[in-house]
């Protein structure tokens, strides 16, 4: 009886050993088929935009997102939601903060009603040329923007360069403030609409898939977009008239859930903001050639092209006055600092 009883402890013991074994294999295989070869955990992150996917920004994110998931192995998957097919412009950003989705692209006007410095681009002629913007987001200024965001909930880990903004619209050439009024204008924000009041005309606020719609049925008579958005929402066939006078240079934010971003391994938030690096390069070359040839095609197209003459543009700047001084009102020290380091440039 004591031989049987010693063998059945025996017995029991061996049983636990092989099953904290077999637990403790199971545990290790399962991190190395997450962690794969390449030292990557395995993670899907969701990205969405609303730029059409022809759009400079957009092949740029896309190429983003592939190499991000090529370079760890397929072990950090990035799925990209074009086009609007997750979410609006209007809706991704509250969707980001409350964790939603993981990473979104959008503009700063929109992020500005979050983030009220974030304005800054949309202020009237605070970029008198592309090398500018590139130097300012890559130095203290881009740093106070990329903190504000950060206290908000959102890391953002590129600034992508849409190019300068302008106006279409087909009731009448524009080649002064004083043409504008009267007229309804599409808005993509709080400040455009403060230059679009004090131009003279009403600011209608919607996102960018509407526009042509609206257009095209006069509910609103114009819009303020970048001539590359124009051109790949066929605006030459709701609108007859283009205004080029570059009074905002926008920006758009390849942002991540803060909390979310936190949580990722060390080695896969290098992949990503190494990658978004690179990509931010290329998309800031692209923005200044694509701006011409978009302008340039639509007049192919039969837009009537009217190019504000430099001697012609303190007009339009000091028309804008009011938009400057609602910025810094809503934005406080940041926007005073933001602005005196454009002014410097």
């Amino acid at each position: 009886m004591k031989k049987w009883m010693t063998m059945m402890i025996y017995s029991i013991i061996a049983v636990l050993l092989l099953a904290g074994c077999s637990e403790s294999g199971g545990k290790t295989l399962e991190t190395e088929a997450a962690t794969g070869d390449e030292g990557y955990e395995a993670t899907k992150i969701r990205l969405a935009y609303n730029l059409p996917q022809d759009h400079h920004i957009s092949i740029g994110i896309e190429k983003f997102a592939k190499d991000v998931t090529e370079k760890s192995g397929g072990k950090v998957e990035m799925q990209v939601y074009p086009a609007g097919q997750l979410l609006s412009d209007k809706d991704m950003n509250q969707s980001l903060l409350s964790g939603g989705v993981e990473m979104v692209v959008n503009s700063s006007t929109l992020w500005a009603s979050t983030v009220p410095a974030m304005g800054i681009f949309d202020v009237p002629y605070v970029f008198n040329d592309y090398s500018a913007v590139g130097e300012a987001v890559n130095g203290e200024f881009g740093d106070k923007l990329r903190g504000a965001m950060e206290e908000k909930g959102a890391k953002v880990l590129m600034f992508a360069d849409y190019g300068y903004v302008q106006f279409a619209n087909n009731k009448r050439p524009l080649k002064s403030p004083s043409d504008f009024e009267g007229l309804k204008i599409r808005s993509i924000g709080d400040l455009p609409s403060e230059l679009i009041k004090a131009y003279g005309a009403s600011p209608v606020f919607m996102g960018g898939g509407e526009v042509y719609m609206a257009l095209q049925r006069d509910t609103v008579d114009g819009a303020t977009s970048g001539t590359t958005a124009m051109l790949q929402r066929k605006y030459d066939e709701v609108t007859k008239y283009l205004t080029i006078n570059n009074y905002a240079y926008l920006e758009f934010l390849l942002a991540a859930n803060k909390d979310y971003w936190d949580g990722l391994p060390e080695k896969t938030q290098e992949l990503i903001e190494e990658t978004a690096k690179e990509t931010e390069i290329w998309i800031r070359e692209q923005a200044e050639k694509e701006d011409s040839k978009s302008a340039k095609a639509l007049e192919e197209k039969g837009m009537e092209v009217y190019v504000v003459p430099e001697e012609d543009l303190t007009e339009w700047k000091e028309a804008a006055d009011p938009v400057r001084e609602a910025f810094t009102k809503h934005t406080g020290d940041l926007g005073k600092e933001l602005l005196e380091m454009t002014d410097k440039k």
